[in-house]
């Protein structure tokens, strides 16, 4: 698996996602995604899986040192007497004495992101995680989150694919030398159908959904997470490093974005988005 350097983490480029994922469905499924060659498993305090995740991390028979583990701390537990406490529930349920990436989950301002930013480098610091990290952030929270943080930020988790322009953030997180890890790469089902993605597959022999993936991990710094409860779906998923898309193509990808692309803006937790390029 290739993997992406963000300020000394080595993120794998494919992630494995859990989000509305049933914990009897990650039971299922996990295990053999590790077995087939991902290496990056992401889950959250607020998806109520972090157990059945650790338990298929047992059962994969992988080591737990080859595996890279994202979890996220849930905007409730923000505040100074909670942050720890829930990081080291989640540890439990994971049966891990580390995750290698810790993000806060969403903006939150009931929580200033002073206490925010220290109370995620004194987990870092106690070894709770190796590499800590923001999700569901605008470029101005970003910023301001670098500013305030002693460790440097590895990534900022997004919803990033073909119907949505995200340049602002990739060159922010650029800028500070951070990865993009975008979720919600098929788009709530959009990609699959797409003509466009569907023809440029064809011409290299994959599906729409692959030609996304390829997109997203061939741009400088992305990690993309997939998810998939079919096991037949894993290889495809896999199986987007023995192609390249040309300049062009890329470029039409790119022109898929429009003003309504956004799907995940959920009322009481989305900052102020900015704005397409």
């Amino acid at each position: 698996m290739k993997t992406v350097n963000a300020n000394g983490a080595r993120i794998p480029q494919l992630g494995f996602g859990t989000f509305r994922m049933p914990e009897n469905e990650v039971l299922s499924i996990l295990p053999k995604a590790l077995q087939s060659g991902f290496t990056h498993a992401d889950t959250a305090q607020i998806y109520e899986n972090e157990a059945a995740v650790g338990e298929a991390i047992q059962q994969s028979g992988i080591a737990r040192e080859n595996i890279f583990l994202t979890t996220k701390v849930w905007v409730a537990n923000y505040a100074k007497g909670a942050f720890a406490a829930s990081v080291k529930e989640s540890l439990r349920k994971l049966k891990t004495d580390h995750v290698d990436l810790l993000l806060l989950h969403w903006p939150n301002e009931v929580v200033p992101l002073e206490v925010q930013i220290a109370e995620l480098n004194a987990v870092r610091e106690r070894g709770l995680t190796k590499h800590i990290g923001v999700s569901n952030f605008n470029t101005a929270l970003m910023t301001e989150a670098v500013r305030l943080s002693s460790a440097p930020l590895a990534t900022n988790q997004v919803e990033y694919h073909p119907f949505l322009d995200q340049t602002k953030v990739l060159e922010a997180t650029a800028t500070y030398g951070m990865a993009l890890t975008a979720y919600y790469a098929m788009a709530g089902g959009k990609v699959p159908n797409d003509p466009l993605l569907k023809e440029i597959g064809e011409k290299h022999g994959k599906s729409a959904a692959q030609v996304a993936l390829r997109w997203l991990i061939q741009q400088p710094d992305v990690v993309a997470l997939t998810k998939t409860a079919t096991e037949a779906r894993l290889a495809e998923n896999l199986a987007v490093f023995d192609f390249a898309l040309t300049a062009d193509e890329m470029m039409r990808i790119h022109k898929l974005a429009r003003p309504d692309g956004r799907i995940v803006s959920p009322d009481g937790l989305a900052p102020a988005w900015d704005g397409a390029a």
